[in-house]
C-alpha cells in the first residue's frame, strides 16, 4: 500500500534563500569589488542582482516590470535573503547593461567549486555511462538560444535572425558543465572547440559532433594523449591504410585504420585514424553512420557506444530551456544576455545540488516546478524533496528527462 503524503516540516526560511545560503557569505561581494562593480548603482547591490535574476529563472519573468513587480510584493521576504532589496525597472535594466557579465561567469564557476567541495560526490556524479572506462568521458557541443532580430541587432545571425550560443563541455558523469562559453551565435564552432578542450587530461575522453571536428585541435589532443570520438565530416579526404576484421558482430559494418589525403588536413592530422561505420536506427530506420578516433585498441562497438553517450549533452540542453528562463530575457543587450545565461546555469547547479543531497530520483522538471511553486513557502526544502514527495528509501537515481531525446534503439 503507498503511503500517504506528510505534510513538508515547517522551516525558518523560505524556498528562495535556502537556494541561495548555498552561495558562500560575502562571495558575491568580494568578486564585485575585484571587478569594480561594487560602485554601480549602491542602492541595488550586486547581491540584490544576483538574488533578483535567480527569482527570474525560478519564476519565469518575462519582462522588466514582472521581475519588479514580482519582487516588490515580496520585499518583506526578500530582505530576509541576506539583505537584498527588490530593483526598480530601471535599476534592473541599468545593472544588467553596464554590470560586468564577467562576475555572473565567475561566480557559477566558484559556486560549483564550493558545492564540489561540501559533496565530493556531487563532483563525481551517480552514475558511471560506459563503465568499462575508467577516465571522465566529456561531450562537447553547442545550442543555439534564439532572439529577436529587432532587439538584438548585435547578435546578427543569419539574414532575418539573431541568436546566441552557448558552448559546452559537459561531463557526462556528473552531469555538470566542466568548461561553457557564451557568444554570439555566428561563426563556426570548430573556432570555440579548443579553448573548451583546454582543461582536459591525459587518459581522458572527449566526444565531439562533427561540427567541432578541426583536425589541427584534434591532432593536439592526440599530442596529449586525450582520447576523442566524433562523427566523420562528410567531405573527409581519405585512403584506407588498413582493414581491421570488426570483433563485434551485427550492425558494425567497417572498421578500417585511414591516413587524411586533403592538402591541409593532411598536414594538419599527419597520423592513422580509426574509422568505424556503423548501422544507426534513427526515427525507427537504420542509417550509416561514420565515426572517428585516435584510439586504435578500442573494439568497433566501443567507439559507436561512446558516441551514443554524447546525446546526453543535448538532454542537458533540453532541460534548462525547457525549464529556466532563455527564451524571454530582461535585457537587450550583449551583456544583459549573458548575465542571464550564466545565472540559468547557476540556479540549474544549485537546484541539482538539492536533488543530489536528498537523493531526488525524479524528472528535473518537477524539483524545478516544485521549487517554483513554493518559492516564498517557509518549508524545508531537504524534508520536502526527501519526505513529501516520496521519494525517500528508493533506488539512487537521477532521471535525465525526456526520454525522447534518445535515438531510438540505438
Amino acid at each position: 500500500m503507498k503511503n500517504k503524503k506528510t505534510n513538508p516540516t515547517r522551516h525558518t526560511f523560505s524556498l528562495l534563500r535556502q537556494l541561495c545560503n548555498l552561495i558562500p557569505t560575502g562571495l558575491v561581494g568580494s568578486l564585485a569589488r575585484k571587478r569594480g562593480v561594487h560602485k554601480q548603482a549602491r542602492s541595488f547591490s550586486p547581491w540584490s542582482h544576483v538574488v533578483s535574476l535567480i527569482y527570474v529563472q525560478l519564476t519565469h519573468c518575462f519582462s522588466l516590470n514582472d521581475a519588479s513587480d514580482g519582487l516588490s510584493l515580496h520585499s518583506g521576504q526578500l530582505s530576509t535573503v541576506r539583505g537584498a532589496t527588490a530593483p526598480s525597472r530601471n535599476a534592473l535594466s541599468h545593472a544588467n547593461r553596464k554590470r560586468d557579465a564577467g562576475l555572473a561567469e565567475e561566480l557559477f564557476w566558484k559556486v560549483m567549486e564550493h558545492l564540489q567541495s561540501l559533496k565530493p560526490g556531487f563532483a563525481r556524479g551517480r552514475g558511471r555511462p560506459m563503465r568499462r572506462f575508467k577516465r571522465a568521458i566529456h561531450a562537447v557541443d553547442s545550442s543555439t538560444i534564439k532572439l529577436i532580430m529587432s532587439s538584438f541587432s548585435w547578435a546578427h545571425h543569419r539574414r532575418r535572425k539573431a541568436a546566441a550560443k552557448l558552448h559546452l563541455r559537459l561531463n557526462l558523469q556528473s552531469f555538470l558543465p566542466a568548461c561553457a562559453i557564451v557568444d554570439k551565435a555566428k561563426g563556426h564552432d570548430n573556432q570555440k572547440a579548443r579553448e573548451l578542450c583546454l582543461g582536459l587530461k591525459a587518459g581522458e575522453i572527449a566526444i565531439f559532433d562533427m561540427a567541432y571536428v578541426a583536425y589541427e585541435h584534434l591532432h593536439e589532443l592526440t599530442q596529449r594523449m586525450v582520447w576523442w570520438v566524433s562523427r566523420a565530416p562528410e567531405s573527409m579526404a581519405y585512403r584506407v591504410v588498413k582493414k581491421l576484421q570488426p570483433k563485434a558482430k551485427g550492425k558494425i559494418l567497417r572498421d578500417d585504420l585511414v591516413r587524411l589525403t586533403g592538402p591541409k588536413s593532411k598536414k594538419h592530422y599527419p597520423e592513422v585514424l580509426r574509422r568505424v561505420v556503423a548501422l544507426v536506427e534513427v526515427d525507427g530506420k537504420e542509417r550509416e553512420m561514420e565515426f572517428l578516433s585516435n584510439n586504435l585498441e578500442w573494439s568497433a562497438q566501443s567507439i559507436a557506444d561512446l558516441y551514443k553517450c554524447r546525446w546526453q549533452i543535448e538532454v542537458f540542453f533540453k532541460q534548462i530551456k525547457q525549464t529556466l528562463q532563455l527564451a524571454d530575457f530582461v535585457g537587450h543587450s550583449a551583456n544583459a544576455v549573458k548575465w542571464q545565461i550564466w545565472t540559468a546555469l547557476l540556479t540549474y547547479v544549485l537546484l541539482r545540488f538539492m536533488a543530489y543531497v536528498s537523493r531526488w530520483e525524479q524528472s528535473f522538471a518537477r524539483l524545478w516546478g516544485l521549487v517554483r511553486a513554493g518559492l516564498w513557502k517557509k518549508l524545508d526544502l531537504l524534508d520536502l524533496l526527501k519526505r513529501w514527495c516520496g521519494t525517500a528509501q528508493r533506488p539512487l537515481k537521477f532521471r535525465a528527462c525526456p526520454e525522447q531525446a534518445y535515438f531510438p534503439g540505438f
